[in-house]
C-alpha cells in the first residue's frame, strides 16, 4: 500500500484543504502516514502569509527529504504558487503544485517520480470556479471547518495572498447546505465558516448571493447545532447581519473582525477601507446588540511608517476597545506587494518589540474578558482531547471562552453542557458542570 505524509501550513483555509486531499487518499485506498513517519511520497502544503511561514515551508521540505531521501516531495500552496523556482530548487522536490492543482493531487499522486521533476503553476488570477474537495469528517476534532469561499479582490498593500490565490469565488448555497448535512451525519455539533475573504461569499455566484442570506439558510435547511463564522472585515458587517446573529439559535456569539492598524494614517497605507471609527462603532453596535458577545481582532505591527506616534495610537486605540483577544504579527515584507516599495520601513527589533507590547495587551484583555464568566453559566462543547497541563476534559463556550472541566467523564466528549465558571487557571475558566448539564439530543 502506498504511504503518503501530508504537512501543512498557514489558515484554516489551508487545513480544510489538506483535509480534503487526505481523506480522498484514503477513501481510494492510499494510507496516510504521519509526517515524521518514512513514506512513499510526501505532500508539503505550503503558506506564504510571512516570510516566516516561507522558511518553515523549506524546512518541511528538507524535512520530508532527510527522512526518505529517495521518496518525491509535492510542494503545493500558496508559497507553491507565488516561487515556484524556488521550492523547485530544493532537493527531493518531483512536483511543485500550484494552487488550483491540490483537488488533481489525489488522482495523479501514484505516478509521481523522482525521474522528471513537474512545475504545474498557472495564472490562479484566471480561475472562475471553485476549487473543492469536500470534507465529510474531522477526525479527532468535535469542531468542522467548512471553505465556502476562497480568493480574494481587496488586494491590500502588504498582502501576497491575492496572488497566491486568485479572486473571490464561493461555494454555492446549495452545496454548502449539502456539505453541512454531510458533517453533521457524521457527528460534527459545530461547523466553522472560512475563506480567504469570507465577507465577499456569493457575489461572484450566477444566481448572487451574500453571508446573511446564506447564514438564514443554513439555520433553516439543516440540522445544524453551532454554527461559526471566522475572520470577516468590519465593513461586512451590515445590520442586517447582526440583528440575525443576535436572534439565531444556532450562531455562535463570536466574531473575528480584522483591524490591522489602530491609526487612520496607517490604515489608508494599508489600503484598508475603513477608518478607526468606523470600527470602534461597530463594536459597540454589536456590544449593546448582543450580550457576552467575544469580539477579537488582528493587528500588524511594524507597518512601514509607522512610528512612534502611530504606534501609540495603535495602543491607544485597543486599550479603549472591549476586545476579547488579539492576533498580533510584525509586518512581514511580500516581494510583489505595494507595500514592500514603502519607504520608512521599520526595522526588525521595533517590529519585534512592538509586538510584545501588543501582545501583552492582548492576554490581558482575554484573561479579563474570560474572567468576566465567572459565576455565569456558559454552554461548552467538549473536546476529545483533555487539557495537557491539568488532565481537565476542556471546550470553548459559544462566545469563545476556553474551559476546563474537572473530573469530567469521556462520555461527555462532542456534547454541549452547561457549565458555571467557577475560577480561572491562566486565562482559562474552570467550570463545574450544572446538575442535567448535559444538553438533549
Amino acid at each position: 500500500m502506498l504511504r503518503v505524509a501530508v504537512a501543512t501550513l498557514g489558515c484554516k483555509v489551508n487545513h480544510y484543504e489538506s483535509a480534503g486531499i487526505i481523506e480522498k487518499l484514503e477513501a481510494d485506498g492510499i494510507s496516510v502516514v504521519p509526517f515524521t513517519s518514512p513514506a512513499d511520497v510526501y505532500i508539503v502544503n505550503t503558506c506564504t502569509v510571512t516570510a516566516k511561514t516561507d522558511f518553515q515551508s523549506r524546512q518541511l521540505v528538507r524535512r520530508a527529504h532527510r527522512i526518505n531521501p529517495s521518496a518525491p516531495i509535492i510542494v503545493t500552496g500558496c508559497y507553491a504558487q507565488t516561487a515556484p523556482q524556488k521550492l523547485a530548487a530544493l532537493p527531493g522536490v518531483s512536483m511543485v503544485a500550484g494552487t488550483e492543482m491540490k483537488e488533481k493531487l489525489p488522482g495523479i499522486i501514484q505516478n509521481i517520480t523522482n525521474e522528471k521533476q513537474q512545475i504545474d503553476v498557472s495564472d490562479i488570477g484566471l480561475k472562475k470556479t471553485f476549487s473543492d474537495l469536500p470534507v465529510t469528517r474531522f477526525s479527532g476534532q468535535t469542531r468542522a471547518y467548512l471553505k465556502i469561499q476562497d480568493g480574494c479582490d481587496a488586494f491590500c498593500s502588504y498582502c501576497i495572498i491575492p496572488y497566491a490565490r486568485g479572486r473571490s469565488r464561493s461555494l454555492p448555497q446549495e452545496d454548502v447546505i449539502r456539505q453541512i448535512q454531510s458533517l453533521t451525519e457524521t457527528g460534527h455539533r459545530e461547523i466553522v465558516l472560512t475563506g480567504i475573504h469570507l465577507g465577499e461569499y456569493g457575489h461572484d455566484l450566477s444566481s448572487p448571493s451574500d453571508l446573511p442570506g446564506l447564514l438564514r439558510k443554513i439555520e433553516d435547511c439543516t440540522n445544524l447545532e453551532r454554527l461559526r463564522i471566522s475572520s470577516i472585515n468590519p465593513t461586512e458587517i451590515s445590520d442586517d447581519m447582526i440583528d440575525h446573529i443576535r436572534s439565531s439559535k444556532i450562531i455562535c456569539r463570536h466574531l473575528h473582525i480584522s483591524l490591522q492598524s489602530g491609526d487612520d494614517s496607517i490604515l489608508k497605507l494599508m489600503r484598508r477601507h475603513y477608518n478607526t471609527g468606523l470600527f470602534r462603532d461597530l463594536v459597540e453596535k454589536l456590544q449593546a446588540t448582543i450580550p457576552e458577545i467575544a469580539i477579537g481582532t488582528d493587528i500588524i505591527t511594524g507597518f512601514p511608517g509607522e512610528g512612534e506616534k502611530e504606534f501609540c495610537n495603535t495602543v491607544n486605540f485597543i486599550e479603549n476597545l472591549g476586545l476579547a483577544y488579539l492576533h498580533v504579527f510584525p509586518y512581514s515584507q511580500r516581494p510583489g506587494t505595494l507595500a514592500s516599495s514603502f519607504p520608512d520601513q521599520v526595522i526588525k527589533s521595533v517590529k519585534k518589540e512592538r509586538a510584545g507590547i501588543l501582545r501583552d495587551i492582548g492576554n490581558r484583555k482575554r484573561i479579563e474578558f474570560n474572567s468576566g464568566f465567572l459565576g455565569k453559566k456558559l454552554s461548552v462543547l467538549v473536546e476529545e482531547n483533555r487539557d495537557k497541563e491539568t488532565g481537565y476534559l476542556k471546550g470553548f463556550s459559544d462566545n469563545y471562552v476556553p474551559v476546563l472541566i474537572p473530573g469530567g467523564d469521556m462520555s461527555l466528549v462532542n456534547h454541549i453542557v452547561q457549565v458555571t465558571g467557577d475560577h480561572m487557571i491562566k486565562e482559562k475558566v474552570i467550570g463545574r458542570i450544572e446538575a442535567n448539564g448535559r444538553r438533549t439530543d
